[in-house]
């Protein structure tokens, strides 16, 4: 099984990579799989590499239920 996170994306570089944060924790990742990705746009990361764009509501979404899941387990 796949998990991937919501990151929200602050800076871009030449590499194909991207400064992203998620939940004030900042990565370096690779977009070389995503077309046109801008600085503020979220996209899900799964180990290390962007795979998909998503809009903010659906990161907000799976923020929530992640913290759910955490909440469950503590």
């Amino acid at each position: 099984m796949c998990l991937g996170y919501p990151a929200k994306v602050i800076e871009i570089f030449e590499d194909k990579k991207a400064l992203v944060e998620y939940l004030g924790v900042k990565k370096m990742v690779n977009i070389a799989l995503l077309k046109n990705v801008s600085i503020g746009d979220y996209i899900l990361i799964h180990s290390g590499i962007a795979i998909e764009k998503i809009d903010q509501k659906e990161a907000e979404e799976i923020e929530k239920l992640f913290g759910e899941v955490q909440d469950a387990n503590s």
